[in-house]
């Protein structure tokens, strides 16, 4: 494999599994995987509540997605573009889960996501996540744009 498809490999399974746990109230894992270098970024789907820079903030920003979020029973991400320039890489892709939002029912959601990571300390770690809810599919997915995450 060359250097792009070995990150896409390694990475895509490694964040499906912090996802998952982060879908499931526990921010631990996927948190492990951010950079607490500035600059660091968040622009979740969920609005200003997950808009943050530097780690202090963005930390904050995924426990509340975490404490929003419980009951996930699946997660999947489509990465339909990555590229990795030098100790910098980025990932665009669809992330499809089902989850309860706070305390509600189980409901489909999908995001469009874009991932920017950084080389450090031999591990790529993210710098920058920003996230949306696919606008075709909204209607159908339970929380709207302003309550995601």
């Amino acid at each position: 494999m060359d250097e792009r498809n070995d990150f896409v490999a390694s990475t895509k399974e490694r964040h499906a599994e912090a996802e998952r746990a982060l879908l499931n109230g526990k921010p631990e894992l996927y948190m492990a995987m951010w950079s607490t270098r500035d600059p660091v970024t968040v622009m979740g789907a969920m609005g200003p509540d997950v808009t943050a820079s530097g780690w202090d903030r963005v930390s904050q920003a995924l426990k509340l997605v975490a404490s929003r979020n419980s009951n996930c029973t699946d997660y999947s991400f489509d990465v339909i573009a990555a590229e990795v320039l030098g100790d910098m890489a980025y990932t665009v892709g669809f992330e499809h889960f089902t989850s309860s939002f706070r305390g509600g029912p189980p409901s489909p959601r999908t995001f469009r996501v874009t991932h920017v990571y950084r080389w450090e300390n031999d591990d790529w770690k993210l710098a920058h996540r920003h996230a949306d809810v696919v606008v075709d599919t909204a209607a159908d997915q339970g929380p709207t744009a302003d309550e995601s995450a």
